[in-house]
Formats: C-alpha cells, structure tokens, sequence
C-alpha cells in the first residue's frame, strides 16, 4: 500500500509517500503540464500496488480526481479548515503541507469529507450557468435603465414591456449611446431564450427525484432552489442536527467570545454562495406570500436589520427544509415554527 498526500496545485503537485510493506517513504514533485503527474500514478498502477491519496479540497482538480478513479486508487478528500488546525508550527510550505497529510492518513486522523459523484457535480455546473446568465441579464438591464434615466424617463419594469421597448428605441441618442443602447438590446434578445431554455432543464430534473418534489411543498421554494439544496447537501444522513445545516451553509454569524464577552460579527459565508443567496430568495417569497413567515420576518426587522432578518430566515427555511427531507415529510402548517424535538420519531436529532 502506497500512502501519498498530494499538495495540489493547477500546474504542479507536491507529494509525500510512504510504502507500509517497507517502511520506505520520499518527497517529490511532479507537473501537470508535461504529463509526469499522470505518468507516475500509471505507473503505480501498472506496478499493481495499492495507492491511497489523501488532498485537501481544492479548485481545477476534477482532471485529476477522475484519473484517480480511472485508475481504481483509493481518494481521501479532507476539510482544509480542519487540515489546517492540525498543523503544529507557523511555517507552511508546499513539502510541509504534503508532509502533514501523509502523517493525518499514517496516524488514520485524516478529516474525510463527502465528495459528490460526478453526475452531481454535472447537474451543479447546471444551476451555476443559469445563474451566471440571470445575473449577466440584470446588468444589461441595468444599463438600459441607465441609459432611459439620463434622458428624463423613469420607467421601471415597464421599460422591458412591449410598448416601453418601443419607446427606449424611439429615443434620440447620440451615434455611441445609439450604439450601446442596441447591441444591449441584442444580447437581452439573445440571452433570454438561453435562460428560458435552462430553467426549462432545471424543472426537468427536479420532477426526477421525489425529495425535490416534496421540498418544493414549502412556501417560497421552487424547483431551481430546492434542486440546488439536494445536490449540495447531498444526503441529510450527513448531519446529525438541524443547526448543522445553518454553519454548512454559511449563515451563521462569526464570533470571537472570551473572558465573558460575547462578540458576534458578519456571517461565516462559508460553504455554497449559490445556495446561501437563493434560501435568502426563498426566504424572502415566503415571507411575502405566507401570512406565518412575513410576521416572523418583520418581528426580527423591527428588532435587528432588514438585512440580518433575511439571513435568519433563510438559515429557518435552510433547517426546515432539512427536516422535512430527512423525515420524509411534505410542508404542514402544525409545525410552523414550532420545535422537531420529539416529533416524527425524531429523539436527539437522530431518526
């Protein structure tokens, strides 16, 4: 059995590898551009040896996670903020930082996170172009408000009508906001039928799977959040609690309490931004259209912030989604804001 921890880097990689059978352990670096990366694990697997890596999680690495899969070696995907609270001195260099994952796997300390499959993953670079387009299309809206505002016309959402496009075309611009003012226009016309088209998608693959389906029971969540909640959070057995969902996510405020003083600041943000900003969206059209969750909204604005409520309530509507998910249940009006503790054979958190 090989051991190798793997420092990755997009154009190169830093390994440290120890051989249990003999005892024989080394350092080296390989490059991805040249092929010498995927030259050594071929030959690792040609040899016939047993291989198991450990890395940090980490961006530009599918290439080589689906070589290790190809390969049949073993991958061990860890949490780099645990990874960095088991390392010992204030020095950290790429050997070091290879180092420390082999010693976390030798002394079978290694903090293992759920990676998705790769059809999961797929489905996710769904949800992300949709939403890069959404927000592309808002900033040509943007400018074509702009450019309506500096000629004394206000006109909101009635600008992208029927008759206020007419009216943005009639305007007399000069020959460059002439210009932008069209091929604005152009891309609007362009962009709007591709965003249609992957909306289209996205309800598709939430009427495959039924816990999609009953999650979109809620009020405020419709098929592009709910999808995106299932494909990130993966499984609910990942957690044992609710409030667990609310720090995965990122919404929970950070704090740096001592000597009997609580002091909170901004959310965490960590975990998925796409996911955090649509429970806030799904947060706030809940509390808009349900009579139960606009009072609740509007109880923690007049105490707080408009800005703090809408966190709150999206990490509420992040924790119930959750529940109804793992206990297999649709949305009842019995258990709004009410506590699980007890309910739906739930004892502890744990089904």
């Amino acid at each position: 059995m090989y051991l190798i921890g793997v420092d990755y880097h997009p154009s190169f990689q830093q390994i440290a590898f120890f051989v249990e059978e003999t005892g024989e352990c080394g350092e080296q670096e390989l490059n991805h551009s040249d092929g010498q990366a995927e030259r050594f694990y071929r030959d690792l697997q040609q040899r016939g040896i047993r291989v198991r890596v450990g890395m940090e999680a980490t961006g530009y690495s599918r290439w080589f996670e689906r070589l290790l899969a190809e390969l049949g070696f073993e991958v061990w995907m860890g949490d780099p903020a645990e990874i960095k609270t088991r390392r010992v001195k204030k020095q950290k260099t790429d050997r070091k930082d290879a180092q420390l994952l082999l010693r976390l796997m030798r002394e079978n300390n290694f903090p293992q996170i759920w990676v998705p499959d790769p059809e999961n993953r797929d489905l996710r670079q769904l949800l992300w172009h949709r939403h890069r387009l959404v927000q592309m299309r808002t900033r040509i809206m943007n400018q074509l408000q702009a450019l309506a505002m500096n000629e004394g016309y206000r006109w909101k959402k009635k600008l992208f009508s029927e008759q206020g496009r007419m009216q943005l075309e009639k305007l007399a611009l000069a020959p460059w906001a002439s210009r932008r003012r069209q091929e604005l226009l152009e891309l609007l016309d362009r962009i709007n039928p591709t965003i249609e088209e992957l909306t289209a998608a996205v309800e598709r693959e939430a009427r495959k799977r039924p816990e999609v389906l009953r999650l979109m029971t809620h009020p405020g969540v419709g098929p592009l959040t709910a999808l995106a909640y299932v494909l990130i959070i993966g499984t609910p057995t990942r957690f044992p609690r609710g409030k667990q969902i609310g720090t995965y996510v990122g919404m929970i405020p950070s704090e740096d309490s001592s000597a009997g003083k609580q002091r909170l600041g901004h959310i965490s943000k960590q975990g998925s931004s796409l996911l955090r900003y649509l429970l806030v969206e799904a947060a706030q059209a809940a509390a808009r259209n349900h009579p139960d969750w606009r009072r609740r909204y509007i109880r923690l604005a007049m105490r707080r912030h408009r800005s703090i409520a809408k966190v709150a309530m999206g990490r509420r509507l992040a924790i119930r989604l959750y529940w109804m998910w793992r206990n297999g249940c649709e949305y009842s009006h019995s258990l709004e804001f009410s506590s699980y503790a007890g309910q739906l054979g739930i004892v502890h958190g744990v089904k």
